[in-house]
Protein backbone atom coordinates (compact mmCIF):
# COMPACT_ATOMS: atom_id res chain seq x y z
CA UNK A 1 0.00 0.00 0.00
CA UNK A 2 2.15 2.96 -1.17
CA UNK A 3 2.06 6.25 0.64
CA UNK A 4 0.69 4.97 3.91
CA UNK A 5 2.11 7.08 6.83
CA UNK A 6 0.76 4.91 9.65
CA UNK A 7 2.10 4.40 13.21
CA UNK A 8 0.96 1.25 15.17
CA UNK A 9 2.17 0.18 18.27
CA UNK A 10 1.57 -3.50 19.55
CA UNK A 11 1.67 -4.30 23.66
CA UNK A 12 2.25 -7.95 23.76
CA UNK A 13 4.66 -9.70 21.81
CA UNK A 14 3.04 -13.01 22.51
CA UNK A 15 1.37 -15.01 19.76
CA UNK A 16 -1.75 -12.90 19.07
CA UNK A 17 0.68 -9.22 19.05
CA UNK A 18 3.45 -10.86 16.62
CA UNK A 19 0.75 -12.72 14.29
CA UNK A 20 -0.74 -9.11 14.07
CA UNK A 21 1.78 -7.42 13.40
CA UNK A 22 3.72 -10.09 10.61
CA UNK A 23 0.26 -9.47 9.00
CA UNK A 24 0.09 -6.00 9.37
CA UNK A 25 3.76 -5.64 7.84
CA UNK A 26 3.13 -8.00 5.12
CA UNK A 27 0.03 -6.52 3.88
CA UNK A 28 1.76 -3.02 4.11
CA UNK A 29 -0.93 -1.88 6.21
CA UNK A 30 1.24 0.70 8.20
CA UNK A 31 4.52 2.32 7.50
CA UNK A 32 5.76 1.59 11.17
CA UNK A 33 5.01 -0.79 13.87
CA UNK A 34 6.55 -0.42 17.25
CA UNK A 35 6.16 -4.28 18.98
CA UNK A 36 6.82 -3.75 23.38
CA UNK A 37 6.64 -6.66 25.48
CA UNK A 38 7.95 -7.08 29.38
CA UNK A 39 10.44 -9.62 27.89
CA UNK A 40 11.77 -7.17 25.84
CA UNK A 41 14.48 -10.37 24.36
CA UNK A 42 10.60 -11.59 23.04
CA UNK A 43 10.06 -8.13 21.36
CA UNK A 44 13.64 -7.69 20.02
CA UNK A 45 13.31 -11.41 18.80
CA UNK A 46 9.72 -11.23 17.31
CA UNK A 47 10.63 -7.50 15.46
CA UNK A 48 13.90 -8.76 14.12
CA UNK A 49 11.83 -12.08 12.43
CA UNK A 50 9.37 -9.88 11.01
CA UNK A 51 11.54 -7.23 9.64
CA UNK A 52 13.26 -10.32 7.70
CA UNK A 53 9.77 -11.10 5.91
CA UNK A 54 9.37 -7.71 5.38
CA UNK A 55 11.54 -6.87 1.88
CA UNK A 56 9.26 -9.87 0.37
CA UNK A 57 5.89 -7.66 0.32
CA UNK A 58 6.05 -4.16 1.85
CA UNK A 59 8.37 -1.23 3.20
CA UNK A 60 6.28 -1.37 6.77
CA UNK A 61 9.27 -0.42 9.12
CA UNK A 62 9.23 -3.29 12.39
CA UNK A 63 11.17 -2.65 15.41
CA UNK A 64 10.60 -3.11 18.97
CA UNK A 65 10.89 -0.63 22.06
CA UNK A 66 9.77 0.66 25.27
CA UNK A 67 6.13 2.61 25.88
CA UNK A 68 8.00 6.30 25.04
CA UNK A 69 8.82 4.86 21.48
CA UNK A 70 4.67 4.57 20.64
CA UNK A 71 4.85 8.36 20.50
CA UNK A 72 3.18 9.29 17.32
CA UNK A 73 1.07 6.14 17.25
CA UNK A 74 -2.39 6.41 15.57
CA UNK A 75 -3.22 2.69 16.89
CA UNK A 76 -2.27 0.78 19.58
CA UNK A 77 -2.71 -3.21 19.63
CA UNK A 78 -3.57 -3.95 23.60
CA UNK A 79 -2.77 -7.99 23.06
CA UNK A 80 -1.01 -8.46 26.52
CA UNK A 81 -2.70 -10.07 29.74
CA UNK A 82 -2.65 -12.54 32.26
CA UNK A 83 -3.02 -16.42 31.80
CA UNK A 84 -5.29 -18.61 34.26
CA UNK A 85 -3.05 -20.21 37.05
CA UNK A 86 -4.26 -23.63 38.06
CA UNK A 87 -6.87 -23.38 41.03
CA UNK A 88 -8.09 -19.50 39.59
CA UNK A 89 -11.10 -18.58 39.37
CA UNK A 90 -12.45 -16.74 36.46
CA UNK A 91 -13.41 -13.35 38.10
CA UNK A 92 -10.01 -13.80 40.29
CA UNK A 93 -8.70 -13.84 36.71
CA UNK A 94 -10.65 -11.35 35.80
CA UNK A 95 -9.24 -8.93 38.12
CA UNK A 96 -5.84 -9.60 37.57
CA UNK A 97 -6.44 -8.42 34.52
CA UNK A 98 -8.28 -5.71 35.48
CA UNK A 99 -5.52 -4.06 37.11
CA UNK A 100 -2.60 -5.12 34.15
CA UNK A 101 -5.07 -3.48 31.53
CA UNK A 102 -5.42 -0.69 33.56
CA UNK A 103 -1.44 -0.22 33.87
CA UNK A 104 -0.44 -0.91 30.02
CA UNK A 105 -3.39 1.92 29.08
CA UNK A 106 -2.38 4.88 31.33
CA UNK A 107 1.52 3.88 29.94
CA UNK A 108 0.22 3.77 26.20
CA UNK A 109 -1.80 6.98 26.45
CA UNK A 110 1.17 9.20 28.36
CA UNK A 111 3.35 8.32 25.20
CA UNK A 112 0.11 8.46 22.25
CA UNK A 113 -2.69 10.16 24.21
CA UNK A 114 -4.49 10.56 20.44
CA UNK A 115 -4.07 7.13 19.96
CA UNK A 116 -7.14 4.79 19.28
CA UNK A 117 -7.32 1.43 21.42
CA UNK A 118 -7.92 -1.91 19.88
CA UNK A 119 -7.98 -4.84 22.33
CA UNK A 120 -7.38 -8.25 21.20
CA UNK A 121 -6.36 -9.53 24.55
CA UNK A 122 -8.91 -12.50 26.74
CA UNK A 123 -12.05 -12.05 28.03
CA UNK A 124 -11.66 -9.43 24.97
CA UNK A 125 -15.30 -7.35 25.80
CA UNK A 126 -14.34 -7.29 29.39
CA UNK A 127 -10.92 -5.87 28.35
CA UNK A 128 -12.51 -3.24 26.11
CA UNK A 129 -15.18 -2.17 29.07
CA UNK A 130 -12.01 -1.96 31.12
CA UNK A 131 -10.10 0.31 28.83
CA UNK A 132 -12.75 2.29 28.38
CA UNK A 133 -13.87 3.29 31.71
CA UNK A 134 -9.72 3.73 32.79
CA UNK A 135 -8.96 5.33 29.59
CA UNK A 136 -11.58 7.83 30.25
CA UNK A 137 -11.58 7.92 26.66
CA UNK A 138 -15.03 7.89 24.63
CA UNK A 139 -15.90 4.16 23.75
CA UNK A 140 -15.82 5.14 20.17
CA UNK A 141 -11.94 5.33 20.36
CA UNK A 142 -11.71 1.90 22.55
CA UNK A 143 -12.90 -1.00 20.21
CA UNK A 144 -12.08 -4.82 21.24
CA UNK A 145 -11.75 -7.61 18.25
CA UNK A 146 -15.15 -8.92 19.70
CA UNK A 147 -16.61 -11.50 17.25
CA UNK A 148 -14.55 -10.55 14.11
CA UNK A 149 -13.33 -14.08 14.46
CA UNK A 150 -16.28 -15.83 15.06
CA UNK A 151 -17.94 -13.99 12.13
CA UNK A 152 -15.49 -15.18 9.38
CA UNK A 153 -16.01 -18.48 10.90
CA UNK A 154 -19.54 -18.07 10.30
CA UNK A 155 -19.18 -16.87 7.34
CA UNK A 156 -16.55 -19.53 6.16
CA UNK A 157 -19.21 -22.46 7.08
CA UNK A 158 -22.03 -21.09 5.46
CA UNK A 159 -20.36 -20.37 2.37
CA UNK A 160 -19.27 -23.79 1.95
CA UNK A 161 -22.19 -25.17 3.07
CA UNK A 162 -23.90 -23.33 -0.01
CA UNK A 163 -20.80 -23.43 -2.38
CA UNK A 164 -20.39 -19.43 -2.26
CA UNK A 165 -17.40 -17.63 -1.85
CA UNK A 166 -17.39 -16.53 2.10
CA UNK A 167 -16.74 -12.80 0.73
CA UNK A 168 -20.13 -12.80 -0.61
CA UNK A 169 -21.49 -14.21 1.95
CA UNK A 170 -22.92 -11.43 4.56
CA UNK A 171 -23.79 -13.01 8.23
CA UNK A 172 -22.43 -11.71 11.58
CA UNK A 173 -21.93 -13.29 15.02
CA UNK A 174 -23.63 -10.59 17.65
CA UNK A 175 -22.72 -10.05 21.56
CA UNK A 176 -19.96 -11.88 23.82
CA UNK A 177 -16.93 -13.11 22.33
CA UNK A 178 -17.57 -16.56 23.93
CA UNK A 179 -20.01 -19.18 25.25
CA UNK A 180 -23.21 -17.03 24.76
CA UNK A 181 -22.71 -15.57 21.26
CA UNK A 182 -25.70 -15.23 18.95
CA UNK A 183 -25.21 -16.36 15.45
CA UNK A 184 -27.75 -13.84 13.65
CA UNK A 185 -29.17 -16.37 11.00
CA UNK A 186 -32.14 -13.93 10.28
CA UNK A 187 -30.20 -11.35 8.81
CA UNK A 188 -27.92 -13.78 7.08
CA UNK A 189 -27.48 -13.20 3.13
CA UNK A 190 -25.70 -14.51 0.39
CA UNK A 191 -25.55 -11.68 -2.41
CA UNK A 192 -29.19 -10.40 -1.83
CA UNK A 193 -30.65 -13.18 -1.16
CA UNK A 194 -31.33 -14.86 2.25
CA UNK A 195 -29.54 -17.88 3.02
CA UNK A 196 -33.02 -19.88 2.65
CA UNK A 197 -33.15 -18.38 -0.40
CA UNK A 198 -29.58 -19.10 -1.52
CA UNK A 199 -29.97 -22.93 -0.09
CA UNK A 200 -33.10 -23.67 -2.27
CA UNK A 201 -31.59 -22.17 -5.94
CA UNK A 202 -28.63 -24.38 -5.29
CA UNK A 203 -30.44 -27.11 -3.96
CA UNK A 204 -28.94 -27.37 -0.43
CA UNK A 205 -30.65 -28.74 2.63
CA UNK A 206 -30.59 -25.31 5.42
CA UNK A 207 -32.78 -27.54 8.26
CA UNK A 208 -32.15 -27.48 12.08
CA UNK A 209 -29.37 -30.15 12.02
CA UNK A 210 -27.36 -28.19 9.06
CA UNK A 211 -27.78 -25.06 11.46
CA UNK A 212 -27.04 -26.70 14.68
CA UNK A 213 -23.62 -28.32 13.13
CA UNK A 214 -22.48 -24.39 11.31
CA UNK A 215 -23.24 -23.08 14.90
CA UNK A 216 -20.97 -25.91 16.81
CA UNK A 217 -18.27 -25.42 14.41
CA UNK A 218 -18.19 -21.32 14.74
CA UNK A 219 -18.74 -21.97 18.66
CA UNK A 220 -15.96 -24.95 19.32
CA UNK A 221 -13.41 -23.67 16.26
CA UNK A 222 -11.05 -21.82 18.72
CA UNK A 223 -11.07 -25.29 20.88
CA UNK A 224 -10.54 -27.58 17.79
CA UNK A 225 -7.62 -25.32 16.72
CA UNK A 226 -6.41 -24.76 20.74
CA UNK A 227 -6.24 -28.58 21.01
CA UNK A 228 -4.44 -29.34 17.54
CA UNK A 229 -1.79 -26.55 18.49
CA UNK A 230 -2.31 -24.94 21.35
CA UNK A 231 -3.62 -21.63 20.55
CA UNK A 232 -5.47 -19.47 17.59
CA UNK A 233 -3.42 -16.85 16.56
CA UNK A 234 -3.52 -16.35 12.60
CA UNK A 235 -7.30 -15.82 12.30
CA UNK A 236 -7.45 -12.70 14.55
CA UNK A 237 -3.63 -11.37 13.34
CA UNK A 238 -5.20 -11.28 9.94
CA UNK A 239 -8.49 -9.66 11.50
CA UNK A 240 -6.74 -7.34 13.45
CA UNK A 241 -4.77 -6.22 10.49
CA UNK A 242 -7.94 -5.74 8.68
CA UNK A 243 -9.41 -3.22 11.34
CA UNK A 244 -5.67 -1.43 11.12
CA UNK A 245 -6.40 -0.69 7.35
CA UNK A 246 -10.42 0.23 7.82
CA UNK A 247 -9.32 2.87 10.37
CA UNK A 248 -6.31 3.70 8.83
CA UNK A 249 -7.32 4.19 5.55
CA UNK A 250 -10.72 5.62 6.54
CA UNK A 251 -12.94 3.20 5.01
CA UNK A 252 -15.92 2.99 6.93
CA UNK A 253 -16.13 -0.80 6.83
CA UNK A 254 -18.60 -2.57 9.12
CA UNK A 255 -16.87 -5.29 11.09
CA UNK A 256 -18.74 -7.06 14.47
CA UNK A 257 -16.62 -5.47 16.85
CA UNK A 258 -16.95 -4.56 20.68
CA UNK A 259 -17.38 -1.37 21.86
CA UNK A 260 -18.99 -0.27 24.79
CA UNK A 261 -22.82 0.80 23.94
CA UNK A 262 -25.04 3.08 26.16
CA UNK A 263 -28.31 0.72 25.86
CA UNK A 264 -27.99 -3.53 24.00
CA UNK A 265 -31.64 -5.27 24.55
CA UNK A 266 -32.40 -2.96 27.47
CA UNK A 267 -28.61 -3.56 29.17
CA UNK A 268 -26.85 -0.46 29.60
CA UNK A 269 -23.38 0.07 29.38
CA UNK A 270 -21.93 -2.97 28.53
CA UNK A 271 -19.15 -3.90 25.64
CA UNK A 272 -19.93 -6.40 23.29
CA UNK A 273 -20.14 -6.82 19.38
CA UNK A 274 -22.63 -5.55 16.95
CA UNK A 275 -22.04 -4.37 13.29
CA UNK A 276 -20.38 -0.88 13.66
CA UNK A 277 -18.88 1.11 10.85
CA UNK A 278 -15.11 2.25 11.61
CA UNK A 279 -13.35 4.66 10.19
CA UNK A 280 -10.33 7.31 11.02
CA UNK A 281 -11.98 8.25 14.66
CA UNK A 282 -12.59 4.70 15.60
CA UNK A 283 -16.69 4.06 15.47
CA UNK A 284 -18.66 5.56 13.19
CA UNK A 285 -21.62 4.31 14.10
CA UNK A 286 -23.63 1.11 14.82
CA UNK A 287 -25.15 -0.66 12.57
CA UNK A 288 -27.61 -3.04 14.33
CA UNK A 289 -29.59 -6.12 12.00
CA UNK A 290 -32.59 -7.04 12.08
CA UNK A 291 -33.11 -9.79 14.50
CA UNK A 292 -35.99 -12.18 15.44
CA UNK A 293 -37.57 -12.66 18.49
CA UNK A 294 -35.00 -15.36 19.82
CA UNK A 295 -32.33 -13.75 18.78
CA UNK A 296 -33.16 -10.59 20.82
CA UNK A 297 -33.60 -12.32 24.04
CA UNK A 298 -30.39 -14.48 23.10
CA UNK A 299 -28.53 -11.15 22.50
CA UNK A 300 -30.05 -9.60 25.97
CA UNK A 301 -28.58 -12.70 27.75
CA UNK A 302 -25.32 -12.09 26.52
CA UNK A 303 -25.79 -8.73 27.27
CA UNK A 304 -26.80 -9.56 31.02
CA UNK A 305 -23.73 -11.92 31.33
CA UNK A 306 -21.32 -9.87 30.61
CA UNK A 307 -23.06 -6.30 32.32
CA UNK A 308 -22.99 -8.74 35.61
CA UNK A 309 -19.19 -9.65 34.96
CA UNK A 310 -17.92 -6.23 34.71
CA UNK A 311 -20.32 -5.23 37.74
CA UNK A 312 -18.23 -7.42 40.11
CA UNK A 313 -14.87 -6.22 39.39
CA UNK A 314 -13.10 -3.48 41.08
CA UNK A 315 -12.56 -0.85 38.23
Amino acid sequence: MTGVTLKVGIIGAGMVGSAAAYAIALMGHASQIVLVDLNKALADAQAEDIAHAVPFASATSVRSGSYDDLKGARIVILAAGASQKPGETRLELLSRNASIVGGIVREVLRAAPDAILIAAANPVDIVTQIATRVSGLPASRVIGSGTILDTARFRTLLGRHLGVSPFSVHAYVLGEHGDSEVLAWSSARAGALTIGQVAARVNVPLDEAVRARIDDGVRNAAYTIINGKGATYYGIGAGLARLVEAIGRDQHAVFSVSSVSDNVEGVRDVALSIPRVLGADGVVTDLVPELDPDEHDALRKSAELLKGQVDKLEL
